[in-house]
């Protein structure tokens, strides 16, 4: 157990990830030594940050949370914390079932951590971050909460209304992050195209962007997480026009039956949404487009998941993520609707589904083939250098591999590259003079 350590355990999304790195700073600043996320933690406090978003991003929360419970048995740690999303929303369950756990905080409560540790620290710039990505790119929340109110989430019961952060503070925060050699940034928020309508009585999306292209030294900025009701097309205009904006848009459109999106109380059509996705690549020509999908949500039929393959099929998504519903306490949908499409089920057509996206993603991998890519480097694995293209996002999306025998090449940095091979899920390259 090493003395004046913190190591911080982050669960969930990376929204929670920016959370944690803001402790972290303060942690830092405090006299602490901070760790994230290790193989071996060894400190003699431990946070965990934890995730309450569906049944198994839960379980795995307070599996973590028994895990460092045991090892304060064992006299391996003298303080553990919790804080995050789980906390948050079962916050006297989790005080009355887990006695060894020192404090819980919830979402938004966590700087108190800092108080209970009996350090001051005050810091007007809430922003400063302890990077925990490699260091040439991170993850930007440009706001929190969610005013969608779709009926099988329980985010808004968790996180509140949609709250903005002003414009002139996420841009400090950019100018921060470059400073700390960040060049490529995840804009990330639970619906980042609601973003400015509370502040400002406006969307504010595409300025936004547009202000954060213009700061000296962001090669790359990446959008997550859009809705597609009322789409603002002003950010389609500045996403085709800067070339510091990746031609990339992460937008959950859940499904495509009428009768499906009316009972997630989601305020779009089938024919809305086909007109969308054209639109998306009509107005930004070679867009890659990621979406999610869900299967099974109550009422869905035979019928109903068909109209969604043919959708998959016609859609040609680039990336495509899906997941079978589950029953989430206190939303509409377990209030009012009954679960009764199988497990077995929902995990056929979970499965149908991705088999005809693998398909479609080999394809157009297929397709990059003898094409030269910017490509940013992110790492040395094995016996290669992996990076990704502007269409490709950290962690979940296609990396593009070059063997290390055949270049010498800087983490963080910039090169031409010719694709040429592909599999299901990775692009091999060679640097071009």
């Amino acid at each position: 157990m090493i003395k004046n350590r913190v190591d911080v355990i982050t669960m969930g999304c990376s929204k929670n990830l920016v959370d944690s790195e803001q402790l972290m700073h303060r942690l830092a600043e405090c006299g602490y030594e901070v760790t994230h996320d290790s193989e071996m933690p060894e400190g003699e406090i431990a946070v965990i940050n934890t995730c309450g978003f569906i049944g198994d991003a839960k379980e795995e929360s307070i599996n973590m949370i028994l895990e460092f419970c045991q090892r304060k048995e064992q006299g391996d740690l003298n303080k553990l914390y919790v804080m995050g999303c789980l906390s948050e929303r079962y916050l006297t369950e989790l005080q009355e079932e887990i006695a060894l756990v020192d404090k819980f905080y919830g979402k938004f409560d966590w700087g108190g951590l800092i108080e209970e540790l009996q350090k001051n620290y005050t810091d007007d710039a809430n922003y400063k971050r302890y990077i925990t990505t490699p260091s040439h790119y991170a993850y930007l929340k440009i706001s929190e909460g969610c005013n969608r109110r779709c009926a099988y989430c329980a985010i808004p019961i968790i996180t509140g209304s949609h709250v903005s952060r002003p414009i002139e503070e996420i841009v400090d925060e950019v100018r921060y992050l470059v400073g700390k050699g960040v060049k490529e940034f995840q804009v990330i928020a639970q619906e980042l195209t609601y973003y400015g309508k509370d502040l400002y009585h406006r969307s504010a999306i595409a300025e936004l962007i547009e202000r954060i292209s213009d700061v000296e030294g962001v090669e790359w900025i990446r959008l997550h997480y859009a809705y597609p009701t009322n789409f603002p097309d002003d950010l389609l205009r500045v996403i085709r026009e800067r070339d510091n904006v990746c031609k990339y848009l992460d937008i959950a459109l859940q499904h495509v039956s009428t009768k499906i999106l009316k009972k997630m109380l989601r305020p779009v059509t089938k024919e809305e949404t086909y007109a969308l996705v054209e639109k998306l690549r009509r107005e930004v020509p070679g867009i890659c487009l990621r979406t999610t999908m869900m299967v099974g949500f109550p009422g869905e039929t035979d019928k109903d998941f068909d109209e969604l393959m043919e959708f998959v099929r016609w859609a040609q998504f680039d990336r495509l993520g899906a997941f079978a519903y589950s029953e989430e306490d206190g939303t509409y949908a377990a209030l009012n609707y009954k679960d009764r499409i199988s497990k077995k089920k929902k995990q056929e057509r979970l499965d149908t589904l991705m088999a005809v996206q693998q398909r479609i993603s080999t394809r157009l991998n297929y397709e990059k083939v003898g094409k030269v890519f910017k490509v940013i480097i992110d790492r040395v694995e094995g016996d290669y250098y992996v990076g990704r293209t502007e269409y490709d996002s950290p962690d979940v999306d296609t990396e593009v591999l070059i063997s290390v025998k055949d270049a010498d090449l800087s983490i963080g940095s910039f090169y031409n590259v010719e694709i040429i091979d592909a599999t299901e899920f990775d692009l091999m390259g060679e640097v071009k003079a």
